[in-house]
């Protein structure tokens, strides 16, 4: 019979995927069982240690050099019947050198281990053993009347069927529970795997960080470099061949005195276009990657842009030694963008930008070598990110290198925006 409806198929489904005879049964049941084997040389080896003082060293020392053998035997188990891969964890030292099985020996991962095989692994096994037992003797109560139908019928009691209703509910409810408990200990076995025979979680988050950060500098850099040479070739191809043809069209207009003056206004046209094309390159080179950056710096770099900006602007400049390649080409475009910023936004009359290299402002966190740097104007105030002026691409460029950035804007001004930027990457 078909089953119709949302709701009520769902709680069928969900009823047939978890009743005692489904495969989610039977998984978490032959993982809980199989906890009992893998278990045994440790059981051994505890009972021996405690029945026998004496001789009973020998089984701890063969359990610690069990341990990988024990570690790889529990990995496959949930592999192979749960489904469950259990990282690795990385392994200290060599394998046979003696200095190397000391380093395993004082690793902490080597002892998370041990802590499973001596702790959870008999724990386990005896969660197996009760799943076991749920199936066998509720199999055998909820089947009570077939073993007395059985027996003869001279041999039966009087009353022998008082008490076996009761026998056969509650053997049938513990086939029902048994599943439920498999799955329990399977779940709390996994949990304790997960942390005890896998790698140290938060050393793994670290590594991670690392490797991240290690690989962010390398595209920091790579894209750095990229923008140098598309500066260059800009500057030696594109830009010296706009400024060939801009003198050849001066040399012709200079020249040929006798051409028709509707030839004479298109050479003077095209004339004009080359210079503004070539103002246009400048330009796009110098938002690239200027090549006074590279050659004298930021006091440099920064100064032609204080010099083209159309209000004044104060910079000073106090590094002591030059930061990085892509920290320096940061806080170029930091300066860079805020200027332009206060040109289109602030209707400022002036503008103040200091750059400084040193502990951060309240000694924290990226330590103590920082560059910061602070623009400050005196316009109309009231910079908001969220109102997209420009700012959120410019907390973008500075978090690119783990940044921070402090925008400080009430409504009439001062706008404070202090950026620090570490000098390493």
């Amino acid at each position: 019979m078909a089953i119709r409806g949302g709701a009520p198929r769902r709680t069928y489904t969900w009823i047939t995927a978890h009743a005692p005879w489904s495969a989610w049964a039977w998984r978490n049941t032959a993982f809980t069982a199989a906890a009992i084997p893998a278990a045994l040389p440790v059981l051994l080896g505890l009972t021996c240690t405690i029945v026998a003082p004496g001789p009973g060293t020998i089984p701890p020392l063969l359990i610690l050099l069990l341990g990988p053998f024990l570690t790889r035997l529990q990995r496959s188990r949930f592999r192979a019947l749960l489904g469950l891969d259990v990282p690795r964890a990385e392994r200290e030292g060599g394998r046979f050198t003696p200095l190397g099985l000391l380093r395993r020996l004082r690793s902490e991962a080597t002892w998370r281990q041990y802590g499973y095989h001596l702790l959870v692994s008999p724990l386990a096994a005896v969660a197996g053993a009760l799943v076991v037992l749920a199936w066998a003797f509720g199999t055998a109560a909820a089947c009570i009347y077939g073993w007395i139908w059985i027996l003869p019928t001279e041999t039966r009691t009087p009353g022998w069927s008082n008490d076996y209703d009761t026998i056969t509910a509650g053997g049938v409810l513990l086939v029902l529970a048994a599943p439920w408990l498999a799955a329990l200990f399977a779940r709390l076995d996994a949990v304790a795997a997960a942390a005890l025979l896998g790698p140290n979680r938060a050393r793994e988050l670290e590594r991670r960080v690392e490797d991240l950060a290690e690989s962010r500098a390398g595209v920091l850099d790579a894209a750095d470099l990229e923008r140098r040479r598309i500066e260059r070739d800009l500057h030696d191809g594109a830009q010296q061949r706009l400024v060939a043809l801009a003198m050849n069209l001066g040399i012709a207009r200079a020249t040929l005195t006798d051409l028709p003056a509707e030839a004479k206004a298109v050479i003077d046209e095209a004339h004009r276009e080359a210079k503004e094309a070539i103002e246009e390159l400048n330009s796009l080179v110098r938002g690239l990657h200027p090549a006074v950056l590279e050659d004298r710096g930021l006091d440099a770099a920064l100064s032609g842009i204080a010099a083209r900006a159309p209000f004044p602007v104060e910079l000073s400049v106090d590094l002591g030694q030059r930061p990085g390649a892509t920290v320096e080409a940061v806080a170029y475009f930091v300066v860079s963008e805020t200027l332009a910023n206060v040109a289109k936004h602030a209707r400022a009359d002036h503008c103040r930008v200091h750059l400084v290299r040193g502990p951060a402002a309240d000694g924290a966190a990226h330590g103590a070598d920082l560059l910061r740097i602070t623009v400050t104007d005196d316009g109309v105030g009231g910079a908001d990110p969220a109102r997209g002026t420009g700012l959120v691409g410019l907390r973008k460029r500075v978090g690119s290198v783990d940044g921070t950035i402090k925008i400080e804007s009430p409504l009439g001004g001062p706008t404070v925006i202090t950026v620090e930027l570490p000098c390493a990457l």
